[in-house]
């Protein structure tokens, strides 16, 4: 645009006075950015239109826009912008991406004011250079490559932004800077402990440890915001930091007893402790308890998860209470009580020598059982998406059903092959693939897998009211009566043979009950289609209407004809699902219907229609 084309624009609209500076940055050649369009060029001026020409990247050849509608939301780029560049000098950019990362944002930073960028800002920058599938990936790489660039000021929360620093820090340098700065005894912790992993090798570092010990010792001792494992996590960064400088860390409050021994919940505090210090924690309960401390190391071993199940498993050995170990796997097994993570490393070691004496005689098919038991239990607490291990490894573990079913009677097979079916905790593409595991064992099984597939049925147009009370049903069924059937079962199995164990056949036939009630609430549910009544017309029947009859025994009914969960015969509210309801659906005023029910025959003529929603009753 030229000044002759400017003057004139802000002649006509003197609200563009204020963005002449922008208007005159937007000249042919100039390379821009759209809010909505994206990356451009605009190519020149049609001065007949008073229109901007731009190529757009996304296919908007030759595209014209006015330039008052545009000014806010178009952004012109200066040639050094890392955008145009991409274009200009797409070798040495794209050797930047591939190669030095580092170098590319600090190429970013050094251009934009004050050499720095929130995190927003620049993630919206690289999403628009890489594009959007490639950035996220890429972007997770260089920050960890940011991390130890001394040039680049990371960000310590994600409110604070990247800064390019004046003059490069060193690692040690940021860590001790930030630890200093930081005042969250958690964070503070972190960096202390890094900090004196360091040391050995940085003399920077080493010479300020006592002011670290000092620090850390006050942080530790105010706790504020710590939990338990927390602290006890920082009293250990501590104690480290004290024999380094040859203090005695007994003689410092709070210590590691003293923690441990104010603790309620020891099972709780094991399953935060810090990845790496498990070992030291099952060493501290060692001391803390000399007379039974056994005993809470096979409590603690029974409810562990990850890391502490296989340093419980090995603290305990290590102590010469394999013995013990082995007894208890026994015992739970018995019990239904071996908790997926035991359970997992059970699997995982059944052919290790140096754990023979505990997995001797585990894999059965009452292990396989409580499997099964431990991933439906897992999967109905599981409300997210995350995967269940125990799950994962009975599908990658090729032998391992049949290692479990070798000694299995035919009927114990079928029994598991139907808990498997009933299980919540996998697929149904995966439930055919372990069957075919079953089968192979047991041939039988193959009349478990019905290969019909289901009709396809319509939706059900439900009330509010009747669709929570589903809902809450379907809860109750998974949270509390399922459960509770299933440990009723594990119970009776203790009870002796099967084939005459009343118990056991009477808990099987209730979950018959509950499972065949789960899968029809779950198979309503999904066909549900909530109506608040609304859609009613006032010409023919539908759902939400009340209709007024007489029938030919001279009698006069009304009648609400509702959702397919609303029946209330005794006041006069009917399913649009019942024999009557789907005779009237659709029928006007004076039509006359004809019901059998029983096989008495009886007409029904529509006096009259009224909308639910208008009559002010209520459900």
């Amino acid at each position: 645009m030229n000044q002759e084309a400017i003057d004139l624009l802000i002649q006509k609209q003197p609200k563009l006075a204020g963005s002449r500076d922008k208007l005159e940055a937007m000249q042919a050649g100039a390379y821009c950015m759209h809010r909505s369009f994206g990356f451009g060029i605009i190519k020149g001026y049609d001065e007949a239109e008073a229109k901007l020409i731009i190529d757009f990247e996304d296919g908007k050849e030759g595209h014209l826009m006015a330039p008052a509608f545009c000014v806010d939301k178009l952004e012109i780029l200066e040639p050094e912008n890392i955008l145009v560049r991409r274009r200009t000098e797409p070798d040495v950019i794209e050797e930047m991406i591939k190669k030095r990362p580092g170098d590319l944002i600090v190429e970013i930073l050094s251009r934009l004011p004050d050499q720095e960028a929130s995190p927003t800002e620049l993630e919206l920058l690289l999403s628009r250079l890489l594009g959007p599938t490639k950035f996220k990936k890429w972007w997770t790489q260089t920050k960890k490559v940011l991390v130890k660039d001394p040039r680049v000021q990371t960000p310590s929360r994600k409110i604070d932004p990247y800064i390019l620093r004046d003059e490069p820090l060193k690692p040690e340098q940021e860590i001790l800077e930030d630890f200093y700065v930081l005042k969250q005894p958690k964070k503070k912790i972190l960096l202390a402990e890094k900090l004196y992993q360091i040391s050995e090798n940085v003399n920077e570092v080493e010479s300020d440890l006592p002011n670290i010990f000092e620090h850390l010792t006050e942080a530790v001792k105010k706790a504020h915001g710590l939990s338990q494992a927390e602290r006890l996590h920082g009293v250990w960064v501590r104690n480290d930091l004290a024999r380094h400088l040859a203090a005695d860390p007994e003689t410092i409050e709070p210590t590691s007893k003293s923690l441990i021994m104010e603790t309620d919940d020891l099972n709780e505090l094991a399953s935060e402790i810090p990845t790496g210090y498990q070992k030291r924690f099952l060493d501290l309960i060692s001391r803390t308890y000399p007379d039974n401390w056994q005993t809470v190391a096979i409590d603690i071993l029974r409810n562990s998860e990850g890391k502490m199940t296989s340093e419980s498993i090995s603290f305990l050995v290590d102590r010469e209470c394999e013995q013990l170990v082995a007894d208890h796997f026994k015992r739970w097994l018995r019990e239904q009580n071996l908790r997926g993570p035991v359970l997992l490393w059970i699997i995982k070691n059944r052919n290790s020598r140096k754990f023979r004496k505990l997995v001797d005689g585990l894999i059965g098919p009452r292990f396989l059982n409580n499997v099964l038991y431990a991933i439906d239990l897992e999967a109905l607490q599981n409300t997210g998406t995350r995967r269940i291990p125990l799950g994962d490894i009975l599908s990658d573990d090729k032998e391992l059903i049949t290692d479990m079913l070798a000694d299995a009677s035919e009927e114990e097979a079928r029994d598991l092959a139907q808990g498997l079916l009933l299980n919540q905790g996998f697929e149904d593409l995966t439930k055919k693939s372990l069957l075919a595991r079953f089968i192979k064992s047991f041939p039988s099984i193959q009349t478990l897998i019905s290969g019909s597939q289901p009709e396809k049925v319509e939706d059900l147009i439900v009330s509010q009211k009747s669709y929570d009370a589903l809902n809450a049903e379907l809860r109750d069924l998974i949270e509390k009566k399922i459960p509770e059937n299933k440990e009723a079962i594990a119970v009776a199995r203790e009870h002796g043979d099967l084939k005459e164990n009343s118990e056991y056949k009477m808990a099987r036939q209730d979950q018959d009950t509950l499972m065949a009630r789960k899968a029809n609430l779950e198979r309503d549910l999904g066909r549900a289609r909530v109506t608040d009544f609304t859609d009613a017309g006032t010409d023919t029947v539908g759902v939400g209407s009340i209709v007024k009859l007489s029938n030919s025994e001279g009698a006069s009914e009304e009648y609400a004809i509702l959702g397919a969960f609303d029946s209330m015969p005794e006041q006069n509210i009917l399913s649009y699902k019942t024999p009557l309801g789907q005779a009237l659906l659709g029928k006007g005023v004076g039509t006359t219907v004809t019901t059998e029910i029983d096989g008495n025959s009886v007409q029904w003529t529509i006096e009259g229609l009224e909308r639910w929603v208008e009559s002010g009753r209520k459900l």
